[in-house]
């Protein structure tokens, strides 16, 4: 792949060009889903190419191709160059690059058990096994079970010096209970909707214990058909990390993409409420909310050596005591501000440009022990497991639903959950009202691997390392 980049670099003309930089990647990936005590898909597929993006004249043009042969280099080359001329003659202000040092190195991902070595019907067994035992209770009718698994390789150079190599590989599952009693449906999935991800061999999925698990997520599902819907009041809530990692990514991690801010995903995507203004003023949350964007997180889905700019992987504050302090930004939007860029930049594949996209948006651990922190609730509700979201585009005015949600009265569990549980809020408001984060003993780092932006549309893998919080003055329970 370093031979193929040199090679891209080597066809591109001595004159007339600001800045290129290419992209050549592979990837293979396995997915195997159950369902009802039978194999619904098994699925691998594998898939390669190379991106050349080029600035001339401060407009930038962009073409890849899956044919790595060196005919196919002059094509791309052509069509770039081609492409950054027209854009020039539309463009309304030059594109200008933050300064950055030619990088060299190469990342590689930390894994004790190789995914793709582990044979096919060991991972179907355990599938297979949960499966089994969620449908042992008689309120199941569904169960269903996911593996996944990816495994690329990235070499990306620049016509400024900087040659640098990725190897990834990540490993992500997931099961789900269907009750069904007439016409209700409730489910129970674990370890949340879409599972969890992480960046790591198939360690994490023994240590997921998903089997484990299976027979209190099909109790809980069939617990929620007899459960009374969550009340509609204001209320004081806990939100588990599995949620709150959610939230953190629609009510955070979203409106700080500086591309987003400028307008840029207006058509798609909307915009941000976070407007250049708010930078270092903006009470975002209370005293205690401290929020990084963090490249360098161990084991995230946004964890990289560098990102598709050449930019090193670094970690940003973003706020700070609660006050907004920091963006998501790139080499060509972090000069607007007088920064240099925050290494934000990525693409999902070869034939996609890169976007500014989340890394790894943590909400770092406050000073509380979880059961200090129940103890310490009088009357509250915990909302554990994502079920649905709506955000407005601004990323103002919300509402989540989530699979369940408990009661806590005078300090203690008392065991009744309640369905069909929401809760709705204002963004700034709704974290100036968090008084309580708890520490790393129960901060998790969650995996969402389908973050959907751009045109044609790209999924980032980003990670959220989150501990339960609680929050007051919410209202919960609007359907």
């Amino acid at each position: 792949m370093k031979n193929f980049a040199q090679k891209v670099l080597a066809a591109l003309p001595s004159k007339g060009l600001d800045y290129a930089d290419v992209r050549v990647t592979g990837q293979t990936s396995e997915n195997i889903s159950t369902k009802n005590g039978s194999v619904e898909a098994v699925t691998k597929s594998s898939d390669s190419g190379f991106g050349l993006r080029v600035l001339v004249n401060g407009a930038w043009g962009f073409a890849s191709s899956s044919r790595l042969e060196a005919a196919e280099i002059r094509k791309v080359v052509k069509d770039a160059i081609e492409i950054a001329k027209a854009s020039g003659l539309t463009s309304v202000e030059k594109v200008e690059m933050s300064s950055l040092k030619p990088q060299k190195g190469s990342y590689k991902t930390p894994v004790r058990i190789d995914p793709f070595q582990v044979p096919l019907e060991r991972k179907i067994d355990l599938l297979l096994k949960a499966d089994a035992i969620m449908r042992r209770n008689r309120k199941v009718k569904m169960a269903k079970g996911g593996l996944w698994f990816l495994k690329g390789e990235k070499v990306f150079a620049s016509t400024q010096g900087t040659m640098v190599s990725e190897h990834r590989t990540e490993s992500g599952g997931e099961i789900s209970a269907f009750a069904i009693e007439g016409s209700q449906v409730q489910t129970r999935s674990y370890p949340n909707m879409s599972g969890d991800t992480r960046q790591a061999g198939y360690e994490f999925i023994e240590q997921m214990d998903l089997a484990g698990n299976a027979e209190r997520t099909a109790c809980e599902a069939a617990m929620l058909l007899t459960a009374p819907p969550c009340p509609a009041k204001i209320s004081t809530i806990i939100i588990a990390t599995n949620q709150l990692a959610l939230q953190v990514h629609e009510s955070i991690g979203h409106p700080i993409e500086l591309d987003r801010v400028y307008g840029t995903e207006a058509s798609y995507a909307g915009t941000s409420f976070l407007t250049t203004d708010k930078l270092n003023k903006l009470k975002y949350g209370s005293d205690i909310v401290n929020v990084t964007a963090d490249a360098t997180t161990p084991g995230g889905l946004g964890t990289f050596g560098w990102d598709d700019e050449g930019v090193p992987a670094q970690k940003v504050s973003i706020i700070r005591r609660g006050k907004f302090v920091g963006y998501l930004t790139s080499r060509e939007t972090a000069p607007r501000l007088g920064l240099a860029s925050g290494g934000a930049m990525r693409a999902d594949g070869w034939n996609r440009i890169p976007l500014i996209r989340m890394t790894n948006i943590n909400l770092e651990p406050g000073r509380w022990n979880y059961e200090d922190l129940v103890a310490d609730t009088k009357d509250a509700v915990l909302f554990d497991t994502t079920k649905t979201w709506s955000i407005d585009d601004k990323r103002l005015n919300f509402q989540f639903a989530t699979e369940i949600a408990w009661e806590i009265k005078h300090g203690k569990l008392t065991g009744r959950v309640f369905k069909n549980a929401t809760y709705t809020g204002i963004t700034p408001a709704f974290w100036n009202n968090c008084d309580a984060v708890c520490d790393k003993r129960s901060w998790h780092l969650w995996g969402v691997p389908n973050c959907g932006k751009g045109q044609p549309g790209q999924s980032a893998h980003v990670g959220h390392g989150v501990a339960p919080a609680r929050f007051q003055k919410v209202q919960i329970g609007v359907s």
